[in-house]
């Protein structure tokens, strides 16, 4: 087994010891158990039943609570292995420095996005044994959706675990970055968009960087292909893009984005005093 496996293995068996994997399971399997005790699947909301509901009131749950989770469980990987020695004492094993970091992040990657595409399974498998129509692409699509959010937010989480020095200033700017994507960034353009006049076009174009908005965008576009919920902005997405390119976009950026933060926070990891 290479090192990089093995780096991997290790953090995997950490994390499953922890008591934030133990929450962070509870979390999502628990959210799944309450869809069902409440019997979303059986409802009729805005024309969405069955599994479609049950999916739709997911994705709104995961875009708020996954990358929180994985910023502060994964935020303070490098940073607190460098406080405790364990960095130090793993490099005295012939681990080099792209086996250990880039270990770490599949690890990582596996233990936080395995409990999410699980509950996504399990209700699936609820739909079947219930006897409702299986929405197969809905299904494939958002599980794609959630890998590109994993990666993205894990590649986010390991840059700033390299860049600051104690695990402390790493949680705070893991809040920083969450507060800015979730709400300030649409906050922000819109206030500029009523003070500078800018046209509406641009603010658009500007707010489909952000990576949450674009998947916000994309899980809306799998349940209401014409965007009718978003008003004038419909106009605008789907006449430059399209529905397909929405779709594509909003798992090829995230996917992209969380790589180059992964990549750049490797080089930083590489260049500065590792102890």
């Amino acid at each position: 087994m290479s090192n990089l496996a093995l780096v991997a293995k290790l953090d995997i068996k950490e994390s499953l010891r922890s008591r934030w994997f133990l929450v962070y399971l509870l979390v999502f399997g628990g959210l799944m158990a309450l869809f069902f005790i409440t019997g979303i699947t059986d409802s009729v909301v805005m024309g969405f039943t069955g599994l479609s509901r049950l999916l739709l009131v997911y994705i709104q749950v995961t875009i708020v609570i996954l990358p929180i989770f994985i910023l502060i469980t994964t935020v303070k990987s490098i940073s607190a292995d460098r406080e405790s020695a364990i960095l130090e004492y793993m490099l005295s094993f012939p681990v080099s420095l792209s086996d250990y970091y880039w270990g770490k992040m599949v690890g990582r990657f596996l233990i936080t996005f395995t409990p999410v595409f699980l509950a996504l399974l399990v209700g699936i498998v609820w739909g079947v044994v219930k006897g409702a129509e299986i929405p197969w692409a809905v299904f494939f699509i958002y599980s794609a959706f959630l890998f590109a959010l994993s990666a993205l937010f894990l590649g986010i989480a390991f840059f700033i675990s390299t860049i600051v020095k104690s695990h402390d200033m790493a949680l705070g700017s893991s809040f920083v970055v969450w507060i800015t994507l979730l709400a300030f960034l649409d906050i922000a353009l819109i206030g500029l968009m009523l003070q500078n006049r800018w046209s509406d076009e641009v603010v658009i174009s500007i707010a489909m960087l952000n990576p949450l908005e674009v998947f916000r965008v994309g899980a809306i576009t799998l349940f209401d292909p014409e965007l009718t919920v978003m008003g004038p902005v419909a106009y605008f997405l789907l006449d430059t893009f399209g529905r397909e390119m929405i779709l594509l976009y909003a798992v090829i950026y995230p996917i992209s984005l969380g790589l180059l933060f992964a990549v750049a926070g490797y080089l930083f990891f590489k260049k500065r005093d590792l102890l």
